[in-house]
């Protein structure tokens, strides 16, 4: 049933690009394109499984060790307008239905990034982002911009400023990257899309309230946001007096290496919110004899980290990405992942070698960890964002391993079948490896 309500999302949605004619295309972005409304759509369903898996203890956290089967539906309208010269504003509604793999839960560099953290079995609408884009251009070569979603058909300069307000995604701006960065066309995985220490402001949809400001100068581009924290760690509220804030700062470095382009991006964030230190909380349970819980010990703390990001073209079909990060781990993560520390390395390649110039295979690596305070935390009995196996005696770096192969199934469609394997799920050596098997269908419009 839920795959015949994804079909006909898919079928309601296909009627709905069209494009309206301005009367003065002097007065639009790049002086010669004239579409000044703008409406695509998309809609995904996402499939995924995995069988039994050596279980010895589970916690409230926990992948569910028995075999187990979730999906998620949704599909999204992209409705745009332009406003006045480089002004753009969109709007993205929504309807989203279903569950990642036992909630969301049990494997910090969650296997779905089609999988928010509340889940619904009926469908739900939500409008996800709406913001206005001002670009304003400072001289140099031009270059089109092809339309897209959350992007209109015209031209942009070289150098040029790009102010985003309202509401969007942190990493809609932050930690992009070409060959893994869009869970509905290529890697699903949480820390593989974006970089699994990056603990951006986020509600519990992946989406917040803000600014960021682009400056694009030659081969560089400095970017510098600031974005509302939830109100509560990991939650669908979001804190909208800017009490509890993030600032975010980026600087990218595009380039050429034996004629194949590359681009490289170092990326660093402060969090100002109610957080908990996880020694204070495991200090708290020891003397009380309960189970830790960051709750009673958060107060008003800076939480920072760093990421690289890179990604570079190996061949007309081939590329290579590498992202690596760290943050404080000795504050409670607030919005993403549990993780201190990610690397991740992986390969995208389209199939024209056999063929296929159309399909495309990923496969990447990621491994994640957490400090010696959150080590003791988790096992005194805490639980954090999506780790929390009631114990953790036996700590170790959780590993992903991750392959994909997408192939189009119409002009507009695309059919992926996923695959990864899971060793030391929520960082825990005493369960698991889990092998994770899911389908993608993809229509974008």
């Amino acid at each position: 049933m839920s795959f015949l309500k994804g079909a006909a999302c898919v079928l309601v949605l296909a009627g709905a690009p069209l494009a309206a004619r301005a009367e003065d295309p002097a007065a639009l972005v790049g002086g010669g394109e004239t579409d000044v409304i703008a409406v695509h759509a998309q809609a995904t369903l996402t499939d995924q499984y995995h069988p039994r898996f050596s279980s010895p203890y589970a916690g409230p956290n926990s992948l569910n060790p028995g075999q187990r089967g979730d999906e998620t539906t949704d599909a999204t309208v992209y409705l745009g307008v332009r406003l006045w010269r480089g002004a753009e504003f969109w709007a993205d509604p929504e309807i989203d239905q279903g569950f990642g793999l036992s909630g969301t839960l049990g494997v910090d560099a969650f296997t779905s990034g089609e999988a928010y953290k509340v889940g619904k079995s009926t469908p739900y609408p939500k409008l996800q982002r709406a913001f206005l884009r001002q670009t304003i251009d400072l001289g140099g070569a031009k270059a089109k911009t092809d339309a897209d979603l959350n992007t209109f058909t015209g031209e942009t300069t070289e150098n040029r400023l790009v102010l985003t307000i309202g509401k969007f995604g942190v990493v809609d701006v932050f930690d992009t990257n070409k060959y893994a960065h869009d869970a509905r066309n290529d890697f699903l995985n949480w820390a593989l899309i974006d970089t699994g220490t990056y603990d951006y402001a986020a509600n519990a949809w992946g989406y917040s309230y803000g600014a960021a400001l682009e400056w694009y100068q030659g081969q560089w581009t400095v970017r510098g946001g600031l974005f509302d924290l939830s109100i509560v760690p990991n939650s669908t509220h979001l804190d909208q007096h800017a009490h509890q804030y993030q600032m975010d700062g980026e600087i990218e470095r595009r380039y050429t290496l034996s004629g194949r382009q590359g681009a490289v991006r170092l990326t660093g964030f402060v969090s100002d919110g109610r957080m908990a230190r996880y020694a204070d909380a495991t200090a708290l349970a020891l003397a009380t004899g309960d189970r830790a819980d960051l709750a009673l010990v958060r107060h008003f703390h800076a939480r920072t980290g760093v990421s690289v990001n890179l990604e570079q073209a190996l061949g007309d079909d081939l590329g290579v990405f590498v992202r690596a990060g760290h943050s404080d781990p000795r504050i409670e993560a607030f919005e993403f992942t549990d993780m201190a520390t990610s690397v991740a390395v992986g390969l995208s390649l389209k199939g024209a070698r056999w063929r296929r110039k159309d399909d495309t295979v990923g496969l990447a690596v990621e491994r994640g960890e957490i400090g010696h305070d959150a080590i003791a935390y988790f096992n005194a009995g805490g639980l954090g964002i999506l780790a929390g196996d009631g114990k953790l005696p036996h700590p170790g770096p959780e590993t992903v391993v991750e392959a994909y192969y997408s192939l189009p199934m119409a002009k507009y469609a695309h059919l992926t079948a996923d695959y990864q394997f899971v060793d030391n799920p929520a960082f825990n050596r005493d369960r698991g490896p889990v092998s994770v098997f899911g389908l993608r269908l993809h229509v974008q419009l």
